[in-house]
């Protein structure tokens, strides 16, 4: 009888905290965030002619000429023809990671020597027009997810997107101009372009 006195305490307040936190709290956080803020609660995703094409906060891997790229991606995962085997998997959510390649990395300067080849040869006219690439076109984030460019890489593409797709190059640098996000409080954090979200509003000009 002494053992279960001693026990029985023990028993009930890991069943009430158990009640507690692992499932009226998360209800009750649940319910609120669906209240308040239903956009963020349910993943913030977005929809483009009524179907869900992704979420504000995971980039997507445009790599067609057609649409703003965004920010090279390092994870990895299955490869989709034979999954035994793992290699790049651009924006995978299952694996945020970076590259964990230093300066020094020769596996980098390669990389990065690349990309940079690859802007400029798809970009002419901002090369010709003498427009440097933003680092951020060349460089992976620390999450490998990042949706978000800097306005200036934004701009970067302009002429390229106005030639694919027979837009003036005004009215394409007008919609940059309104996707911009602002600094929280005009100071927190820096200006940037949700890269989804300006596909979508891109081919909504046509």
């Amino acid at each position: 009888m002494t053992i279960i006195r001693q026990i029985r305490p023990a028993v009930t307040l890991f069943i009430c905290l158990s009640i507690l936190t692992g499932l009226l709290y998360p209800l009750g956080m649940t319910a609120l965030s669906n209240l308040l803020m239903p956009h963020e609660a349910q993943g913030s995703l977005l929809t483009s002619e009524g179907k869900i094409v992704g979420s504000q906060l995971i980039g997507q891997n445009f790599i067609q000429p057609r649409y703003f790229h965004g920010r090279l991606s390092a994870t990895s995962g299955p490869n989709p023809l034979d999954p035994s085997k793992s290699g790049p998997l651009p924006y995978n959510a299952a694996a945020s990671a970076g590259s964990n390649l230093g300066p020094t990395s020769r596996a980098l300067v390669d990389r990065v020597s690349e990309t940079v080849a690859g802007l400029k040869a798809e970009n002419p006219e901002a090369i010709a027009a003498g427009w440097k690439i933003p680092a951020d076109l060349v460089t992976t984030s620390a999450s490998g997810l990042d949706p978000d460019i800097s306005p200036e890489a934004a701009y970067f593409q302009v002429q390229r997107i106005a030639r694919v797709r027979h837009l003036s190059e005004g009215s394409v640098r007008a919609l940059i101009d309104r996707m911009i996000a602002r600094p929280l409080m005009g100071w927190l954090g820096e200006p940037h372009v949700n890269v989804l979200e300006l596909n979508i509003a891109l081919d909504g000009l046509q």
